[in-house]
């Protein structure tokens, strides 16, 4: 599925809003809240949470098509990790460690600001280096492609100069 990138950053502009006022007020509520709108991005669709429906209903209708479009893969990822700092960060909260409940809250404001003011999705980011990480393992680790690959090139050179040399 392609989604507009634009809805992400308003997205991200109002978690920024909620996790600041989570983090200054270090209530449980809020940041709960936040974890649910995370699950429901993360689990159910972005599309289906709540600010993506106010994006897709509000400002969306006002705003010209998107340049382009994006894989919402990272982006369902990046609120998954959302989802599992706010967790943590209301369980820290509700059990009285409230370190913890700052700390995780901290860390996802950190994350959102950063998508919101600069565009740049850390979450989205950690998924494609994932998923560069596990090709190449992938890769190495299958014992019958490793050699596979090297008889193609090798098989490749030859016809490649053969063609140059005609």
């Amino acid at each position: 599925m392609q989604i507009d990138p634009r809805g992400q950053r308003f997205a991200a502009a109002i978690t920024t809003v909620v996790l600041a006022i989570a983090l200054v007020t270090s209530n449980v509520w809020v940041v709960g809240f936040q974890a649910v709108v995370f699950a429901i991005a993360a689990f159910i669709g972005l599309q289906a949470s709540p600010y993506g429906w106010l994006y897709k209903k509000l400002v969306r209708p006002r705003l010209g098509p998107p340049a382009e479009l994006e894989d919402a893969r990272p982006p369902r990822f990046a609120q998954l990790v959302g989802f599992v700092f706010a967790t943590v960060a209301t369980l820290g909260f509700a059990t009285g460690v409230d370190l913890v409940g700052t700390v995780a809250t901290a860390l996802a404001l950190g994350a959102a600001f950063l998508n919101a003011a600069f565009g740049f999705c850390l979450g989205c980011e950690i998924y494609l280096l994932a998923r560069r990480v596990t090709h190449r393992s992938t890769l190495s680790t299958t014992p019958a492609a490793a050699p596979a690959a090297s008889n193609d090139t090798n098989a490749a050179a030859p016809a490649a100069s053969k063609e140059v040399s005609a």
